[in-house]
C-alpha cells in the first residue's frame, strides 16, 4: 500500500485526511515541487528544494521541514526505483472561508507523496512530441510554483482533444512556455534560444542542468523569448521538465520542425543531461 507524508507522519494512502477549511482546497494558496527519481536517486534534490523555498518565501509561507529527508524517506517506504516526489504545503486550515490570511503562527499543511512513473524509457523520445499553441492567459507570477493548475489543465485537455502531446502558451506571439515545461529551440546557426528568467516563466530545475551541457557542447547560448516564428523555422526544438527531462519536439501547429523527427542536437543534450544528474544523484544520495 502507498505510504504517504502528511503533517510529520507518514501513514497508508487511504489514511491520510486534510481539511475541507485548508487554504489549498479554498484558495490554491499553496506551492509544490515534484523531483526526479531515477535508480532510487533524488535527481537535483538541492535546486528543487531551493526552488520550494523560495516559493514559500514569495508567499509568506511559514513552512520548515527536512524537505530531503521526507522525500528519501517516502523513496524507502514506497521502494521507488523511478517516478517523482511530489512536495506540496499549504499556508495551513482556517476556522472558516476567508480571503485574509491566518494567523502567522498558523501550522502549515505539508503532504508529500511518491509516484511510480517511467521516465528514461519514453516513447517520445523516439518519436518526438507534437504541439500546438494557445494564448497564456495564466496569472502574472508564472515563476512562482504554485498549486493554481487550473489553466494548464484546461490547455491539457486542449492539446488531447486537438491529437497533440502538449501546447506552448505564448503572449504576444511570442513563446513562453508549455503547460508543464520549459521551451527551447536550437536556430538553423545552431543556437540554443530559451526564455530568460523572469516572472513569465517557471525557474525550471532541469533546465539549469540542460542549459550547462548545451554549453559544455560549445553551444552558443541566447537567454531571450523567441516567436511562433522563430519556433517553426528553427532547426531543432525540445522541452524540458522534472517528468519529460529533455524531451525532442518535432511539430507545432502541424509544422514540422527542421526533418520532422528528433534533433540530433536534443539528442546528445538528452543523453548528457541523464549521464550527469544520474552521476550527481549517486554522490548525493
Amino acid at each position: 500500500m502507498q505510504t504517504v507524508y502528511l503533517n510529520g507522519d507518514y501513514v497508508p494512502k487511504i489514511s491520510a485526511k486534510i481539511s475541507i477549511f485548508d487554504r489549498g482546497l479554498l484558495f490554491s494558496d499553496a506551492v509544490y515541487e515534484v523531483i526526479s527519481v531515477i535508480g532510487g536517486g533524488l535527481i537535483d534534490i538541492e535546486r528543487h528544494i531551493a526552488r520550494l523555498e523560495r516559493s514559500l518565501g514569495e508567499l509568506s509561507i511559514n513552512a520548515f521541514a527536512d524537505w530531503a529527508a521526507i522525500s528519501r524517506n517516502l523513496v524507502a517506504e514506497n521502494d521507488l526505483q523511478e517516478g517523482l516526489i511530489y512536495l506540496q504545503v499549504s499556508r495551513g486550515v482556517m476556522d472558516e472561508r476567508e480571503y485574509r490570511w491566518p494567523a502567522p503562527d498558523t501550522a502549515p499543511t505539508i503532504f508529500a507523496f511518491a509516484q511510480k512513473r517511467a521516465l528514461l524509457e519514453n516513447p517520445l523520445a523516439n518519436r518526438g512530441m507534437r504541439i500546438i499553441t494557445r494564448p497564456d492567459l495564466r496569472w502574472q507570477r508564472c515563476d512562482i510554483k504554485t498549486t493554481q493548475l487550473l489553466y494548464a489543465s484546461l490547455m491539457k485537455m486542449e492539446a488531447v482533444a486537438a491529437g497533440v502531446d502538449d501546447v506552448w502558451m505564448t503572449q504576444d506571439d511570442m513563446v513562453t512556455e508549455g503547460t508543464s515545461q520549459n521551451a527551447h529551440i536550437i536556430n538553423q546557426d545552431g543556437v540554443l534560444i530559451s526564455h530568460q528568467l523572469d516572472r513569465r516563466i517557471l525557474p525550471g530545475v532541469t533546465r539549469i542542468e540542460m542549459l550547462a551541457q548545451a554549453k559544455s557542447m560549445e553551444l552558443t547560448v541566447e537567454e531571450r523569448a523567441f516567436s511562433i516564428d522563430e519556433a517553426k523555422s528553427a532547426a531543432e526544438a525540445f522541452v524540458t521538465s522534472s517528468t519529460l527531462l529533455v524531451m525532442p519536439v518535432v511539430e507545432i501547429d502541424g509544422h514540422k520542425i527542421g526533418d520532422g523527427q528528433p534533433g540530433e542536437r536534443t539528442g546528445k543534450i538528452r543523453q548528457n543531461y541523464l549521464a550527469a544528474v544520474q552521476r550527481a544523484s549517486s554522490r548525493t544520495n
